[in-house]
């Protein structure tokens, strides 16, 4: 199915408000999942829809959280989530960095007990819109085996940076810190479609490439990636003073709990550094650099980071947003949940 943003948004919204969620907070999580499917990202879209319906009608995300934002330095902030859903409170958070950057060259805020927040790419791109640069970090429920590991411990722990060009063009880079997300495995299981024996081992530690066989995701470059998911998690756990580790709460185990998850957000001023004219200058004479680089054989152009995915939002705004058929069959059902997670294991059936 194609849907454009507007339909889409209404779907999702309406679905998530029957699932218990009150009008505002529905469109809030709507405009990410719409966000990532219009870029490309459909692991973070609406296919995460059902997920968090059954979580909402179950009690494990507070329909009326009480947001708390509590100044800790002239740069710092905590902003306390009560376990509501987090793209809402990633994004309430993210908007208090924002004018703490602009007043004071630079904001860190860490976002405590939140529930999973979708694409980071969402609240980066905030800082990037305020001519500001954006950097967000968060953890996850442990599916990784670290480095030289047979069992999981740390989860995808994903990253995102976003910077400002000219002409409200955006660098934006947003990755786990494997070799896929979890959201991909997902993705190819909506689709009966096999995954590349590189992204993730059965639960004998050994490659597949059958998704419904996966058992632990593999770190991106090995050690390299092993070090960044840590970074991650002291980042956005242990400095938060939260679950870390393999003591992260799973998505998918008990869909009755918070999560109590935890997110951080970087927000950098370039006027207190080498000024917005310049620095949005530099930004764009980037990208131009990168788009004149000679293609490697196989390749038709070299992209800079976050260009593909603009694209494809530019090309899903003139012909409409894919969906998969089933996905669309569910939002537009009377249907809020019907148990597709099994609570026994810690992954989505």
């Amino acid at each position: 199915m194609r849907l454009s943003k507007e339909q889409l948004h209404e779907l999702i919204s309406k679905k998530l408000h029957k699932a218990g969620l009150t009008e505002d907070h529905a469109s809030g999580v709507a405009d990410v999942l719409v966000h990532a499917d219009a870029r490309g990202v459909h692991s973070h879209g609406a296919m995460r829809v059902e997920y968090y319906a059954e979580r909402i009608a179950k009690g494990g995300l507070n329909n009326n959280p009480d947001f708390k934002f509590e100044k800790t330095g002239p740069c710092s902030a905590i902003f306390d989530g009560d376990n509501g859903v987090g793209h809402v409170g990633a994004k309430l958070a993210m908007d208090e960095a924002i004018k703490m950057a602009k007043e004071n060259g630079i904001a860190v805020v860490g976002v405590r007990r939140i529930g999973h927040s979708g694409a980071l790419s969402y609240f980066v791109q905030q800082a990037a819109d305020a001519d500001l640069v954006g950097i967000s970090v968060c953890q996850s429920d442990p599916m990784v085996v670290p480095f030289g590991g047979a069992e999981p411990y740390y989860g995808t722990n994903p990253l995102a940076f976003a910077a400002p060009g000219k002409d409200g063009k955006h660098i934006t880079f947003d990755m786990a810190t494997t070799v896929q997300a979890w959201g991909k495995i997902l993705h190819a299981r909506s689709k009966n479609e096999p995954i590349p024996d590189t992204w993730a081992v059965d639960s004998n530690g050994e490659s597949t490439t059958d998704p419904f066989k996966v058992n632990a995701l593999l770190p991106i470059a090995g050690p390299k990636g092993y070090g960044l998911m840590m970074m991650v998690d002291v980042l956005s756990g242990i400095l938060l003073g939260l679950p870390f580790g393999n003591k992260v709460s799973s998505m998918y185990h008990d869909l009755t709990e918070g999560r109590n998850l935890g997110q951080l957000h970087i927000v950098i001023n370039p006027e207190f550094f080498t000024g917005l004219g310049s620095f949005k200058e530099a930004i764009s004479q980037t990208m131009q650099d990168l788009n004149e680089i000679k293609p490697a054989p196989g390749y038709d152009q070299v992209y800079y980071p976050g260009q593909r995915s603009a694209e494809r939002e530019e090309a899903y705004e003139k012909d409409g947003i894919e969906i998969v058929d089933h996905i669309y069959e569910y939002l537009i059902s009377d249907v809020v949940h019907n148990n597709a997670y099994d609570h026994k294991s810690p992954f989505a059936k």
